[in-house]
């Protein structure tokens, strides 16, 4: 009896199961909401107003940078540490 059952199941699994499973993921893709031209053009805008703020800062940057060349230096430089009096 085993020797019949092994051969039904594989073949059960590979034309019944492995179908089914491939033919249930494609419907759940096609049916998967889609982005609509509404939410292209919105992504579109974002881009154009990220590419604006980026341009912004960099103009920021410039001017910062001609009125004091070491800023840039002056920010990533360690911050005074204080000490704390704890002989209360």
């Amino acid at each position: 009896m085993d020797e019949v059952l092994l051969p039904v199941l594989v073949c059960g699994m590979l034309f019944i199961g492995l179908p089914w499973v491939i033919l249930h993921y494609v419907t759940r893709w096609k049916t998967a909401p889609k982005i609509t031209d509404e939410d292209e053009r919105l992504l579109d805008e974002m881009q154009m107003l990220a590419r604006r703020l980026e341009d912004r800062v960099n103009t920021v940057e410039r001017i910062i940078a001609a009125d004091n060349p070491d800023w840039k230096r002056s920010i990533s430089a360690p911050q005074a540490t204080y000490q704390i009096d704890r002989r209360n």
